[in-house]
């Protein structure tokens, strides 16, 4: 498989790693990271490990959710990136970070990137995004990054809204 890199201003986005690993582990048994998402955290470093490897999304579609690191540092930041759902044919923009680095613009930065990717190197004509009605911190991203709020629909047990952005 070819290797696969998106670079900013500040941020390195690559395919996950095993060696992503303990960074995954800790973001994802975070309560607060954990708390609009609907994911249980793992049960240990194994666990996360294991998802990494055996995630197939980037085989099956030639894209996926991507590792963020500081580009400068390569520290672990978390995770951004473009998800096919084959059941509606949409193609959602994710993405999750640790707690410490909330607030610095690294979210809406890296969602920049993967939507430039998306439109530019996928030729995609539309992406989504999701989250619970709560997370207001996700849902200022979206509009930031030039979605437009679609409706609300049940997420997960939870009140939700989708927004979207088609190419131009």
């Amino acid at each position: 498989m070819s290797e696969f890199k998106i670079t900013t201003d500040r941020l390195l986005l690559r395919k996950f790693q095993k060696e992503d690993a303990l960074g995954f582990f800790l973001m994802n048994n975070d309560p607060l990271v954990l708390q609009y998402t609907g994911d249980a955290p793992f049960t240990d470093i194994t666990e996360a490990e294991a998802f990494l490897i055996g995630y197939q999304h980037y085989q099956k579609y030639g894209y996926g959710r991507w590792t963020v690191l500081d580009r400068t540092t390569e520290e672990y930041l978390g995770f951004c990136g473009l998800k096919y759902h084959p059941g509606t044919g949409n193609v959602d923009l994710g993405f999750r970070f640790h707690k410490q680095f909330w607030g610095r613009g690294y979210a809406t930065e890296a969602a920049t990137a993967c939507l430039k990717y998306g439109f530019e190197g996928l030729n995609l004509s539309c992406i989504i995004g999701r989250a619970q009605v709560e997370n207001e911190a996700s849902i200022r991203v979206l509009e930031k990054i030039g979605m437009q709020f679609v409706e609300t629909f049940d997420f997960e047990g939870k009140s939700g809204v989708l927004y979207q952005i088609c190419r131009a």
